[in-house]
């Protein structure tokens, strides 16, 4: 699992738009108290007479549906509109001369200044009186469920733009997209909880306490699912690109990793402390020492009922996409023999770090060379007596038989040796020279057995 890091974006402290523009040259229209500013009949027909081609030119994501001049800076040579667009998220244009327009969300134009007040640069027009309902677009096709309740504009870089949503039920997300705003560039929703309270990306619509509520419900389904907790605590650890990871620790003492699917946010599975290491260095809440010194104990007890005798010292976990299944590494005490477990809730199959290989599993903390004696007395079956091996490798498997090249101490050939699959213990049931191996998984590549001519 990598984690998704946090950013750390230099933005702009504050987005005081409106000061790019001098008061007297903004057309303000005339407000009535209780009703929404009326647009100028001239100053509609200048916006969408040169706000289309301007707009366009800026590369925002925006058909014109309706667009206003709102004033004109002869000194600076600039000249300033409003735009709303079919797309949702209406703009702010900023024109000059030569150069390429400046472009504002009215998610920022239209935030009030340090007295409170409305900018220059403020939406009026009727298509954009909700502003943040043209992020929704957005958060949809970042594949999150938002019913959206509040938003906010977090900042403009050179490349991307940055919003905040807060959703009915507590949780919140940033949305990153690209600068200027356009639905067909890159869209990025990430939850809250992964940014850093207080950062200059970060989230202050929702409360860090609120969007960790979701671990409650998560509990909950945990509870239907056969693993009961009385939380103690919580935190949040990490997000993937399709999971969320989240450690409770419970009143008993005992404690879990809850890991819960990004995009639909439902429960996936709890993960034991004992199993959890690799998810962002495991639980931190909890005596996961203890929990793993018990978990070894118990995979003791589960290895020896499926045949295979091991006081296990260490343990890894593998991953399964199978939520009634663990898969897991195992390394015995006092012994070079490691090997691979499948158990389930009924039983278990553990193979050897050799077969493991061949059943598409690989040994981490185990060497290949503690399977050298037990190949070499494979091949006396074979009345190979004279070969020691010395070196050895897994060259490829079918649906039924995996196949292994050796060689030997002496220097000579070695051979090939074929192992059923999907057998705990397997003899090997194939013999082959290099020669006769040409064709499975490319041959023999070992030094001392590459075929020449």
């Amino acid at each position: 699992m990598f984690p998704m890091k946090r950013f750390a974006i230099g933005l702009s402290a504050a987005l005081a738009v409106a000061i790019l523009i001098p008061a007297a040259v903004i057309s303000a229209p005339k407000e009535e108290k209780g009703k929404p500013a009326a647009v100028d009949a001239k100053a509609r027909e200048a916006g969408m007479k040169e706000a289309p081609a301007l707009i366009q030119a800026s590369g925002a994501g925006c058909t014109v549906s309706d667009a206003r001049f709102i004033g004109e800076d002869k000194k600076a040579g600039a000249k300033y509109y409003e735009v709303a667009c079919n797309e949702g998220m209406g703009f702010a244009l900023i024109a000059k001369k030569d150069t390429a327009p400046q472009v504002y969300t009215c998610l920022e134009s239209s935030q009030p200044a340090a007295d409170g007040k409305a900018g220059g640069l403020a939406c009026i027009l009727p298509g954009n009186a909700n502003p943040g309902a043209g992020l929704a677009p957005f958060v949809k096709k970042g594949g999150v469920t938002c019913d959206i309740e509040n938003t906010r504009a977090i900042g403009s870089g050179a490349k991307n733009s940055y919003f905040e949503v807060a959703c009915k039920g507590g949780s919140g997300y940033v949305v990153q997209t690209t600068s200027p705003m356009n639905i067909s560039g890159d869209v990025v929703v990430n939850s809250c909880l992964l940014y850093e309270e207080g950062g200059n990306v970060s989230c202050k619509l929702t409360n860090r306490q609120t969007q960790l509520a979701i671990v409650d419900t998560l509990n909950t389904a945990a509870a239907a699912a056969g693993t009961t907790c009385a939380i103690k605590d919580k935190r949040y650890i990490l997000s993937t690109k399709v999971d969320n990871y989240f450690e409770v620790s419970c009143q008993d003492g005992k404690g879990y990793v809850y890991q819960q699917t990004a995009t639909t946010g439902a429960f996936a599975r709890a993960i034991p402390c004992a199993q959890a290491g690799f998810v962002g260095g495991g639980c931190t809440m909890t005596d996961a020492v203890a929990a793993q010194t018990e978990q070894a104990g118990f995979y003791s007890k589960l290895a020896a009922k499926a045949g295979f005798p091991c006081d296990v010292e260490k343990y890894g976990m593998l991953p399964t996409n199978d939520p009634k299944k663990e898969i897991v590494e195992l390394k015995c005490k006092n012994s070079d023999v490691g090997a691979i477990a499948v158990f389930t809730a009924t039983g278990g199959t553990v193979y050897d770090c050799l077969t493991a290989e061949l059943n598409g599993f690989r040994c981490s903390f185990t060497k290949t060379s503690t399977q050298y004696a037990r190949l070499t007395k494979d091949l006396v079956g074979f009345n190979k007596a004279s070969c020691t091996v010395s070196d050895a490798r897994v060259i490829g498997a079918t649906e039924t038989e995996g196949f292994v090249e050796v060689a030997c101490s002496d220097g000579l050939p070695g051979w090939v040796l074929g192992y059923p699959t999907g057998v705990a213990k397997p003899a090997a049931k194939e013999f082959l020279s290099c020669v006769q191996a040409k064709g499975i998984g490319g041959g023999c590549k070992l030094p001392t057995n590459k075929v020449k001519g």
